[in-house]
């Protein structure tokens, strides 16, 4: 076996799909995926704070950036399990959080990425996989600016909060059933 052979292929996908708590406890358990921060990007402001993009005023969107070795999961499985796991019909809103800054978006690096999530959505809304159109936002990374170390790994350090057990808990029941064999062995 070869140095190249044992390296991970490393990559990035940057999503925004509602509360980052959420999206970052998703992808925490998907076999592949080497780590996940949670952030904002999107926006106009250098350096937001938390209170500034819940203000809505900043037009950054809660993300969260997945780290994810593509000799084991692939971008596009990525993005599928995105779409499995928040509702990308819904404009700036996911249940309950509700504004710009829960808008379903990919934030994509590359033309590879654009074209992919491209062609994802158009197939999922040929498909009518959902009740109505997708309208998750697909747009170049420009800043990616790390959340406060409160709001990473979140779910796993917060697990009896209340938004985490109505919210949070349900969804994860989900995702495992939905993802039973893509997952993380050792949690």
């Amino acid at each position: 076996m070869t140095d190249k052979d044992n390296r991970q292929a490393n990559e990035i996908a940057t999503l925004g799909g509602g509360c980052f708590w959420c999206v970052e406890a998703v992808f925490q358990e998907l076999e592949g995926v080497r780590f996940v921060e949670s952030g904002y990007s999107g926006g106009e402001k250098p350096n937001p704070t938390y209170q500034e993009v819940c203000s809505g005023v900043t037009g950054h969107a809660e993300v969260v950036q997945v780290h994810f070795d593509s000799n084991i999961i692939v971008f596009r499985e990525v993005l599928e399990a995105f779409f499995a796991t928040h509702d990308p019909t819904t404009l700036n809103r996911q249940g309950g959080d509700i504004g710009t800054q829960y808008r379903s978006a990919i934030f994509v690096d590359s033309t590879q990425q654009r074209e992919i999530a491209d062609q994802l959505i158009a197939k999922l809304d040929s498909r009518q996989i959902f009740d109505s159109p997708i309208v998750t936002e697909v747009t170049e990374l420009d800043t990616f600016y790390p959340a406060e170390n409160y709001h990473q790994d979140y779910f796993r350090q917060n697990p009896a909060q209340g938004y985490c057990q109505a919210v949070i808990s349900p969804k994860m029941s989900k995702f495992r059933s939905m993802f039973v064999g893509r997952l993380k062995t050792a949690q």
